[in-house]
């Protein structure tokens, strides 16, 4: 098969290509992630030899709540125990290759959220396969669970080694109380419009291998080419939120519920309800929030200085979209990836400032070609550090490395104000970097004979 250059016009294999790469989760949606372990090389490679026959390919879907799918995708290790030659090892991506439990320190993750600290067995050289399985009810999910679990009927050697259940909480929201998923880029060739009209579609060279990407060049691929073509690579993280600790923060910097609602607001970016400060700076407007064609319209260049929306805000720093067209050495372009955030444990009931000792918290999928340049530099750039807006000291006032010691800057006039004493708001419970393969390389995989 020759390979797609830059300039021909893109045309996916959308055939071999995992539908959870490119498919939007339904909404409403529940959700089941399943860890294995491969003990024994030829069960795992009969276990690969199943997994076409439960993982969905080729996925379009007008309706993105549609039926349920189910997504398979490797651990470094996994591939290792699969019997992939070294010299197709040694041609993943490095970061792919240490794991993220090794990259912790880098990443931010640190203290509470070590990977001494982490759940087991994640970040361990125990988890081999990962399985996502997402459906708009229960009943369809229990179907394709069903189908999943069958392809390790008789084989000793594949063992189930974790289970996290998620579901779409009944206010629609996180567990921090927000709208979410609602930025997502569209890809070039997918068929699968983005959210933001003003946004031209990604390159599909920054989610897949084997196609140009934003730089006119072909990413890097894993050999031999059957091998990593039409695959991505996948970030996985389990964030334990503490919603009380959240609430007692606004509860103590805020005067009223409205001041309340207003700095959450400006924290995020976005109202509650979706609507984005960017459109509606001084208070909330639900219908805008509701409304997929108008909420995720918008840039902040317009809003340099922050006075909507502050630059420091999580959803600017994960995003910053036109804000840094003229700083000329940042291509946004080159950071954006597809983001999937599926939430876990009970809602903390409304009003209630002490945790209740429940683990809640979002699983966060990230998909993308380029593991450096996408998920660890939005992660260690944007979020982690603030020198990028001017702050240095300043990091994300959601999701950064807080400690107790962070600050937030909101622009107002006539002095702006100051949060100080940011808590951690979020602690890491694991995480694994993962390749989903496609079609043609789940056969390869099953084929081996090393």
């Amino acid at each position: 098969m020759d390979t797609q250059t830059a300039g021909d016009e893109i045309t996916l294999e959308l055939d071999d290509i995992q539908s959870g790469a490119l498919h939007e989760r339904p909404t409403p949606y529940v959700g089941t992630y399943l860890l294995l372990r491969v003990d024994d090389r030829e069960a795992g490679r009969e276990l690969v030899r199943r997994l076409p026959d439960v993982v969905d390919f080729g996925r379009i879907a007008a309706d993105p709540a549609g039926d349920a799918w189910v997504t398979a995708a490797f651990t470094y290790q996994g591939l290792k125990a699969l019997g992939v030659p070294q010299e197709s090892l040694d041609s993943f991506a490095p970061e792919f290759k240490e794991g993220m439990a090794a990259r912790a320190a880098e990443l931010g993750d640190v203290g509470e959220s070590g990977p001494e600290n982490w759940e087991e067995p994640l970040g361990t050289p125990d988890v081999h396969v990962a399985l996502a399985a997402l459906s708009p009810d229960p009943a369809r999910l229990d179907a394709i669970l069903d189908r999943a679990m069958r392809t390790r009927e008789g084989l000793s050697g594949v063992e189930l080694i974790w289970r996290q259940d998620c579901y779409q909480l009944p206010t629609g929201r996180t567990s921090f109380g927000f709208k979410d998923g609602i930025g997502q880029p569209a890809v070039e060739g997918s068929g699968i419009p983005g959210s933001n009209p003003g946004e031209p579609p990604l390159k599909a060279g920054e989610i897949l291998l084997g196609y140009p990407d934003e730089t006119g060049s072909l990413p890097p691929m894993p050999t031999p080419e059957v091998l990593g073509r039409n695959g991505t690579y996948v970030v996985f993280r389990k964030l334990h939120t503490r919603v009380a600790a959240y609430r007692r923060y606004l509860r103590e910097k805020a005067a009223s519920r409205e001041e309340e609602a207003l700095l959450g607001a400006k924290m995020i970016g976005r109202w509650q309800s979706g609507a984005p400060l960017a459109l509606t700076p001084d208070e909330d407007n639900p219908e805008l929030g509701a409304d997929p064609k108008r909420n995720n319209a918008f840039g902040f260049k317009d809003d340099l200085r922050g006075f909507k929306c502050p630059a420091g805000a999580h959803a600017r720093r994960a995003n910053p979209r036109d804000a840094l067209d003229d700083e000329g050495s940042v291509d946004v372009r080159l950071h954006r990836m597809i983001r999937r955030g599926t939430s876990y444990g009970p809602m903390l009931a409304e009003g209630v400032l002490e945790d209740d000792g429940a683990d809640r918290g979002i699983v966060f999928v990230f998909a993308g070609a380029h593991l450096k340049r996408q998920f660890e530099f939005v992660k260690t750039q944007w979020l982690n550090d603030g020198i990028f807006i001017g702050a240095p000291a300043e990091k994300d006032p959601l999701v950064g490395t807080n400690d107790g010691t962070g600050r937030f800057t909101i622009p107002q006039r006539p002095i702006r104000r100051r949060l100080e004493s940011l808590p951690p708001f979020v602690v890491t419970r694991g995480g694994e970097y993962c390749f989903a393969p496609g079609r043609r390389a789940l056969r390869w995989l099953a084929e081996l004979d090393t």
